[in-house]
């Protein structure tokens, strides 16, 4: 397994490319996003696509060739493989099948996020990509709410904002990054709680590019700020009556109720005509 660049072609091992210039066949998920790497450092091997749609007929393939004595070198489009691409199953047969395995390690997006967010790096949890659904969302995020780790996810920019809302709504005013275009000219990290974070997505829109979202651990949580209490309020009041939508948020943040009602009035009216 040869990890590749995220973003920066630059970032690739001098081992990895000698490996990719000695291996029989590389194996990978798009020739075309391959072809492109490999033209940037001058590599000719042959690709062999492998990839989630083609991998149980592919499997038994490569296991063949590499037991005839021939060197498979297996990258995903981005990355290192088998972080939430189609691979493990590969190494698993593989390991059964008596074949040898080995990695090369290099660039990795929850990796590098998770460096650049200023959350705590001891000790953390990738969870892979948010579900699509809002429902399904919070329902995963209700299941790692206790988890005592920094949260890394893969989403969609088109997805963030809706996202961030949810998370907001069952995390609470945790510290968090949205951490963008890593590696690239437009690398981007946005901190702020994730109140705050919902509050400027919804407002700004879908950002551009390739997002990984870094959440902190229990226990790091602010105590809401009025601009935390404002977002909530904003997007609760899209949904539900003023007299709910402060219920709600009150009950999510622990702020004096009457409070909170207050100032669901205020923002109810400044957003009339």
């Amino acid at each position: 397994m040869v990890a590749t660049p995220i973003g920066n072609a630059a970032d690739i091992t001098l081992r990895a490319l000698d490996t990719l210039r000695r291996a029989d066949a590389i194996a990978c998920e798009d020739t075309r996003v391959t072809a492109k790497l490999m033209g940037i450092h001058g590599i000719h091997t042959p690709f062999v696509s492998y990839h989630e749609h083609n991998a149980a007929k592919m499997r038994p393939v490569l296991i063949g060739r590499m037991k005839a004595g021939e060197s498979i070198a297996l990258v995903t489009d981005a990355g290192t493989p088998l972080v939430s691409d189609p691979g493990y199953k590969l190494v698993r047969e593989c390991v059964a099948e008596g074949v040898a395995v080995t990695t090369l390690p290099g660039a990795s997006a929850p990796l590098v996020a998770l460096v650049l967010s200023g959350l705590p790096t001891d000790r953390f949890l990738f969870a892979g990509f948010l579900p699509n659904k809002s429902s399904a969302r919070r329902a995963t995020a209700g299941e790692l709410k206790t988890v005592p780790a920094t949260l890394v996810f893969f989403e969609s920019p088109q997805r963030l904002p809706e996202s961030l809302a949810d998370l907001a709504d069952i995390l609470g005013a945790r510290e968090a990054a949205v951490a963008r275009e890593l590696t690239k000219l437009y690398e981007e990290v946005r901190r702020g709680t994730l109140p705050e974070l919902a509050a400027h997505y919804a407002e700004a829109g879908p950002p551009r590019g390739e997002v990984v979202l870094v959440i902190g651990p229990p226990g790091e949580e602010a105590t809401p700020s009025e601009a935390d209490v404002d977002a909530l309020l904003r997007e609760a009041l899209t949904r539900l009556s003023v007299r709910d939508a402060a219920a709600d948020v009150a009950a999510r943040t622990g702020q004096n109720k009457r409070a909170v009602y207050a100032r669901a009035l205020e923002l109810s009216r400044e957003g009339k005509p």
